[in-house]
């Protein structure tokens, strides 16, 4: 039993991963706007795109959690 709750522990912490990398990118496309605010479009579009993926990434990793507390028992 612990031997799971290690597995699903391990799965979710892709959470941090993605907190970490959406954190990032956002901080690198406000600084990008500021320096140059006529590409403000094209940088939030690409923003958006890798949040999207990051975001996705976390949500593997908790569907793989749920699966594994739920399917291993």
């Amino acid at each position: 039993m612990s031997t799971i709750a290690l597995g699903a522990a391990i799965a979710v912490l892709t959470g941090a991963g993605a907190g970490i990398g959406i954190g990032l990118a956002t901080a690198k496309a406000a600084e990008s706007i500021a320096r140059q605010p006529e590409a403000k479009g094209d940088i939030n579009k690409a923003l958006l795109l890798g949040c999207a993926l990051a975001e996705a990434t976390a949500i593997y990793g908790f569907v793989i959690a749920i699966l594994i507390i739920f399917l291993l028992k």
